[in-house]
This record gives C-alpha cells, structure tokens and sequence, in this order.
C-alpha cells in the first residue's frame, strides 16, 4: 500500500500575524513529502509513527463524536490499517516550520474521511474555509491550536493567500526566475522548536497593551506589505519591507528565535546581505532566508548549508 503524496510546506509571510488577522502567504515545498504505507519488516521510525497513528485515530474518533456535523471518518478502516502497521513515511523533519504534522493530517483526511469536500472541480471559498476548519480540529492533536493552514496546503497543493481569518484563497504567484541573484532560502537552526511553547509565549505577550500596538503598527503592516509586494513581483519593496519584519522579529520575538542566531539575525540588517525571518513558529526548526544576491548571503553565511526554496 503506498498512498498518494502530500508535500510540505513554507509559510512565506503570517506567522504568529495570522493569529492576529494579518495577511499570510503560504506555498507548497515539494523537496519534502510524505505518504501513507505499510511494510512487511516496519523500521523503528515506521513502528513509532504506527503508534503515533494509533493516538491520532482516538482523537479521530473523539472529534467525529463530538462535531459530526463537520467530519466523519471511516475508522474501522481506519484502525484495520493501523492494526496492520500502518505508518506515515516522510521525508518532511518533525519541528522544523515546514508542515510534517500537516502533511499527515490531509493523507489521512483524503484517504479516510466520508463525504469529502472535492476540490478537483469548483474550489470555492467556502469550501476551503470547510476544509481549514475541519484540518484545524485534526491538527489540534498535535499543537493544541492549529490554524488549519499547513494541512490545507498540502491538500491542496496550491499557494493559499490568507487575507483574513475567513478570507482564504488559492493564489498564483510569480514565476521563479532561474537567472535571477535573489533568493528566499532556508537555514537549519540545528535545534527542533516546539510550536505549542512559542505559541504560548505569543499568547503571554498578546496580555500586554504595548506588544498588541506594537504588533499592529509594525508587525502586521509590515506582514501585509510583504505580501502584496511578493504577490505583485515588486521585489525592490518587498526587500525594504522584509528588512523591517526582520529588524522587529528581533526586537520583539526574541524568544522565538535560538540564542545563538541573534548576532546573525543583526549581521544580515546591518550589511544588507540577508535578511532573516520566522518559519513557522520558530524556537528552532529553519530559519526562513531573503537575499537580493544569493552568492553573498552563502558568503556570509558560510558556515551554514543554505537551502533555496525560491528564485527571484
């Protein structure tokens, strides 16, 4: 049995924002996937994700009792499959911002959820807001909140423009320039984050008066015109507008960003040469990259292997 593939996935713009209502941008990142299997000798990894799945069909078979109305599944197919040993093999590293909880969550719903919400044909609003609501009660396993957005992505395949909590759309954007000196890329922190946690802290901070101003004022905006600028290929914006997110990220998300990367995360304000930002919900995991070229970023970055997810 090897199921279809559901790929990871790069919240380019939004994160800890979206919570807040601000705009996202999150994209596809097909150099990660997973897919539902079962193997006749299951490795260790296989045997943990099997009993992982099992503790992820309680909470199934939970959420069906309780909210009918917005999901059921087939569990005895369900829990059949898993009695046989059935695991999520992926590719997509646990903790790292990039959607490996997200990915399971859509191959199970695709492969077992009744009455499915079809996308292939008519992909409404509605539907999709459906479709995160249901994806955000399945995910909720694993953070204790979930936006529903990572696994609506890899459902979907598709970059998803998040205008607001109740304002998502599938959206085109600009197609990669091979040629092109600018890049967005990752770096490897070396450290698994916990998302739970960091959202914890957010959630803290949203108690004081001053961090919600500044968050509106600065993060927010900045967030949204990050946006629109990537969506309308205006890199020379996109560029002065992502040096601010990154110069309040690291102002005010200390936190969420592993001790040693601080001095980093100045060095690339202050020469230009790079400027980082959250994936994800940080304390770990990648850090998301954006340079105008690409040959200096790795320069000074030398001592870590950068991994590029988009061209400009």
């Amino acid at each position: 049995m090897k199921g279809p593939l559901f790929y990871s996935k790069i919240l380019l713009f939004g994160e800890y924002g979206i919570i807040q209502d601000s705009k996202g941008l999150s994209i596809p990142y097909n150099f990660y996937k997973g897919a539902l299997k079962t193997d006749k000798n299951p490795s260790t990894d296989a045997k943990n994700s099997n009993m992982s799945l099992q503790k992820f069909a309680l909470h199934l078979a939970h959420l069906q009792k309780e909210q009918p109305e917005l999901v059921t599944f087939n569990l005895d197919a369900l829990n059949d499959d898993i009695s046989n040993g059935m695991y999520f093999d992926s590719s997509i590293p646990q903790g790292y911002g990039v959607g490996s909880s997200g990915a399971l969550v859509a191959a199970i719903y695709d492969k077992y959820a009744t009455n499915k919400v079809t996308v292939l044909e008519n992909l409404t609003r509605d539907k999709l807001l459906q479709l995160k609501a249901i994806f955000s009660q399945m995910e909720s396993f694993f953070h204790g909140k979930s936006s529903g957005l990572d696994p609506l992505n890899s459902y979907l395949s598709l970059p998803i423009l998040i205008n607001s909590k109740d304002n998502i759309e599938p959206t085109g954007i600009p197609s990669q320039s091979t040629q092109g000196k600018g890049a967005v890329f990752l770096i490897d922190s070396g450290i698994v984050g916990e998302t739970a946690p960091m959202v914890n802290i957010f959630m803290e901070n949203l108690k004081d008066n001053g961090f919600r101003k500044m968050l509106k004022s600065q993060f927010i905006k900045h967030t949204d015109a990050c946006v629109d600028n990537f969506l309308h290929g205006d890199i020379k914006s996109l560029f002065e507008n992502t040096k601010k997110l990154s110069k309040v990220v690291l102002s005010h998300f200390k936190p969420m960003i592993p001790e040693q990367f601080h001095q980093i995360w100045q060095n690339g304000i202050e020469t230009n040469d790079y400027y980082l930002k959250l994936c994800g919900s940080g304390g770990g995991g990648y850090i998301l990259g954006f340079t105008e070229d690409i040959e200096k970023a790795k320069t000074s970055l030398k001592d870590y292997k950068l991994e590029i997810v988009y061209n400009f």
